[in-house]
């Protein structure tokens, strides 16, 4: 099972008179990456390099660095912890000393590495979005289930054919949920993805 940060990550480290500082926060859509690398943004820094997972979707960043010296060995640093929904950035403050290229590989990739270690993590529990729709007299019922299946009320709407509810359900529950839903209702409860 896959884990991700339970806490923002710092590791900060010299190499030849450069200062790394590598910063790794929980980050589930392009959304949040923006924000943290918007946030983090250090104007004295002479780059911000960083990668981003979260599920098939990835990306990363060299800032000017030479290509494949800072952004993928930071997103192997990150696929190595087996850590998803993360984001890294390392900043480099330029200490006067050219590294190389297999010296800035080393430098980033190392920096990445060491704060995901040392960063605190939690199982990663993937959540599929459902709708429920159901009669009024069974509302109470279908709250005591979402609790028991660890669910999420979202949003709930009700209508003059009854209640909707859309509601975030661990993948793992979801039939079991369907499955309960369903035989305390006599099948009338009716579920979908959503």
């Amino acid at each position: 099972m896959s884990r991700t940060l339970s806490a923002p990550a710092r590791f900060e480290q010299e190499v030849k008179k450069s200062r790394f500082v590598a910063l790794a926060e929980r980050c589930s859509s392009d959304g949040e990456l923006g924000a943290f690398l918007e946030r983090i943004h250090d104007p004295a820094a002479t780059h911000h390099c960083w990668a981003w997972i979260s599920g098939q979707r990835y990306r990363f960043d060299d800032d000017g660095e030479p290509g494949g010296t800072a952004g993928r060995p930071i997103l192997t640093a990150i696929e190595h912890q087996d850590l998803d929904e993360v984001a890294v950035v390392v900043i480099r403050y330029y200490g006067g000393i050219k590294l190389g290229t297999g010296g800035l590989a080393r430098a980033y990739g190392s920096s990445a590495g060491e704060c995901l270690r040392q960063a605190r993590t939690e199982a990663l529990i993937v959540m599929r979005q459902l709708q429920i729709h159901l009669p009024f007299d069974l509302i109470a019922t279908a709250h005591q289930l979402l609790e028991r299946h660890g669910a999420v009320k979202v949003e709930e709407v009700y209508s003059s054919q009854g209640v909707s509810l859309r509601v975030d359900c661990p993948l793992p529950a979801v039939d079991a949920l369907d499955e309960s839903l369903k035989d305390a209702s006599a099948g009338q409860a009716r579920i979908r993805s959503g």
